[in-house]
């Protein structure tokens, strides 16, 4: 079976959809299907760097295409860069093969309008894998107003990519709602989890002793973000608790890796208010994200108010992985509250509610209390029904399924 599958970031990219669509394209290229990708020749969060035009990696066709690469500094860069991977797209798609099965995924926003276009002018069966939900993420977000032509256009547009889909991949129930809502069909909607990484994803001592050893960590208690710095993440009550403990808690370190629009910003506070307790960091390469997430000695996980069901912090399955105690910063019920729930007991773990450092202050004091007497076990995984093992090859499955006149190998 010939299968297209299509977004911005892929293998060798460390953001988190690339490296969950990359352990889907080597699982169905190891069954035999024929796999290619499109995706942009620059990395996610740093356009300066470029990949191959072109490269046959582990079996799979890898086509990178040309994306201005402007940045995220100003919503205009980031439309320039967007539109101009959906234009180079567009036309590389047109060179191709005739697929039998199109998966598409939400970066940028508005590529499953063109791969559905694709795959309805080919005859091809289009799966949709919903990462984000757009518009509505911009809504809630602020950045469109939800009675304004721009937003009623985008909507339409979504919805197009919803009913011409054969299938719909959310990856929670909370996600599930929000397209029932629209009117789809719930026979269409299968509930997957991004899973964590069974394979580079451990307790790992010695990786934790050389991270905090290599960024000055030693002897201190570690409070981490770790992933996708974005506005649907506000680190705003977070970095008002850093500055208060900073004057009188020096044992407490702050640590934020990964990238995003958001990212900037934590650095630029953290200079402007000479916060010594604040590092921050790029994404690390994934051979290394096991000692990474093993340094922290509680990890952060934020959702907006206003993004359940919009958004998916799927770093919690990774968090899980290496037995992590967990903040959880958000609203209640949503998807990461009932995972926090059903490990009750198992690991260490809070949450504090956004706009109240001093809450949040008073949480992270309480959970260094019990972390500090807390046996982290390196033997035991509590992802579980999250993990790649459980939930990779019901990805590939439903994809070999989406054709019914192919049969999975």
């Amino acid at each position: 079976m010939r299968i297209t599958l299509i977004n911005q970031a892929f293998h060798p990219d460390v953001v988190s959809s690339g490296q969950h669509l990359t352990d889907v394209a080597v699982g169905l290229a190891e069954r035999g299907h024929e796999v290619t990708v499109i995706t942009s020749r620059r990395a996610y969060d740093d356009p300066a760097k470029k990949f191959p035009g072109f490269e046959i990696w582990r079996g799979i066709k890898i086509h990178r295409v040309f994306n201005t690469g402007f940045g995220k500094k100003a919503k205009w860069r980031r439309a320039a860069d967007f539109l101009s991977f959906l234009i180079s797209c567009g036309g590389r798609l047109l060179l191709l093969p005739k697929p039998d099965v199109v998966v598409a995924l939400t970066s940028p926003p508005l590529v499953s309008v063109i791969a559905a276009s694709y795959a309805r002018w080919r005859g091809a069966k289009f799966c949709y894998w919903i990462m984000d939900l757009n518009p509505d993420e911009a809504i809630a977000a602020g950045w469109l107003s939800s009675d304004s032509f721009a937003a009623k256009w985008l909507e339409r547009l979504s919805r197009f990519s919803l009913q011409n889909a054969a299938a719909i991949v959310v990856l929670d129930t909370f996600m599930q709602k929000r397209i029932l809502a629209k009117g789809i069909a719930a026979e269409k909607i299968t509930v997957i989890p991004p899973w964590s990484h069974d394979a580079e994803v451990r307790f790992d001592a010695a990786g934790r002793a050389q991270f905090r050893k290599a960024h000055g960590l030693e002897n201190k208690f570690v409070v981490m973000y770790a992933g996708n710095h974005s506005p649907c993440h506000p680190l705003d009550t977070v970095l008002g608790a850093a500055k208060e403990l900073a004057a009188n808690q020096t044992d407490i370190s702050f640590c934020f890796v990964g990238g995003g629009s958001e990212h900037r910003r934590v650095k630029l506070f953290a200079q402007e208010n000479k916060l010594a307790n604040v590092h921050c960091l790029p994404y690390q390469p994934l051979d290394q994200l096991a000692g990474v997430l093993s340094a922290a000695d509680l990890h952060l996980v934020v959702m907006g108010d206003p993004f359940v069901g919009l958004v998916h912090p799927c770093k919690a399955y990774n968090l899980l992985r290496v037995n992590a105690p967990i903040l959880y910063m958000g609203p209640r019920p949503s998807h990461i509250s009932e995972i926090l729930e059903q490990i009750n007991g198992q690991l260490p773990s809070g949450w504090s509610p956004h706009r109240n450092p001093a809450a949040a202050v008073k949480t992270i004091l309480e959970l260094k209390q019990v972390v500090s007497q807390a046996q982290r076990k390196d033997g035991e995984h509590l992802d579980g029904c999250f993990s790649q093992a459980a939930l990779l090859p019901r990805m590939v499955k439903l994809i070999e399924s989406i054709n019914q006149k192919t049969e999975p190998r």
